[in-house]
């Protein structure tokens, strides 16, 4: 099978060059990631700009520009072959709740949703996992049983976040919902004599809820998968606005 593997965190981050590793034993794997960190992108484009890629070595390659850039450009204009699967990850940090809205991670993988397999985003709830060897094992055993599940999952993307755990200490897979947030915590002022100057500060706090979410199972322990979709219709929706502006 080919792959094509990106992130967030650039082609040089530990967490991708485990996960390209571990890919490697059993496909092939080809790295197209950003040449510098891009967290927080989401699925933005470089449009009206043009984009430099070098090739690092045979099977990697560094863009200077988005996570989604690198799946746009690896899938239609690097290879003169076509990928079964685009994988990304493994981010330093987990991407749960609203932080798939502005995860590069999350973004890069949604330019495979027209693939053979439904792409995959891949987190760790940690900037410098303790077992990044287990969680890049168990990434690729979660990635193989999606594969031979896939055709429930056409068009979605497959989110997957780990808690920073040893292989000792895991506990297992739950199926979740995307948790909710609360307000994010205020922007921090930094000094400036020039005029206003602020950085971002954490995202809200999951809030509770009646189901399982991911950062509850995260929270306990647990590997979180949940599958995001991306139809970006709502029926009900549609149908109330069509009775509503009905002229």
């Amino acid at each position: 099978m080919k792959i094509l593997l990106t992130n967030d965190d650039g082609y040089d981050a530990v967490n991708i060059k485990h996960l390209y590793k571990k890919l490697s034993e059993d496909h092939d794997v080809w790295i197209v990631a950003p040449k510098h960190n891009c967290s927080g992108m989401s699925a933005a484009i470089s449009y009206l700009k043009e984009i430099d890629i070098e090739k690092i070595s045979e099977r990697i390659y560094a863009v200077d520009g988005t996570p989604a850039d690198c799946t746009y450009f690896g899938l239609l204009s690097i290879f003169d072959f076509e990928f079964d699967i685009v994988v990304s990850g493994i981010n330093h940090g987990a991407n749960i709740g609203n932080d798939v809205l502005y995860s590069g991670t999350v973004g890069a993988a949604v330019g495979g949703r027209n693939l053979k397999y439904p792409p995959i985003a891949i987190s760790v709830a940690s900037y410098e996992a303790k077992d990044i060897e287990f969680i890049a094992k168990k990434s690729v055993e979660m990635i193989s049983t999606i594969i031979k599940n896939h055709n429930e999952y056409n068009g979605m993307v497959i989110n997957i976040n780990f808690p920073d755990i040893d292989e000792d200490e895991y506990k297992g897979i739950k199926g979740t919902a995307i948790s909710k947030r609360d307000i994010p915590a205020k922007p921090i002022p930094i000094k400036n004599n020039d005029g206003l100057r602020f950085r971002y500060n954490y995202s809200g706090e999951p809030l509770s809820e009646d189901h399982e979410t991911d950062a509850q199972a995260v929270k306990d322990g647990f590997v979180s998968i949940s599958a995001l979709d991306y139809s970006l219709n709502s029926k009900n929706s549609i149908d109330n606005l069509s009775t509503i502006f009905n002229e």
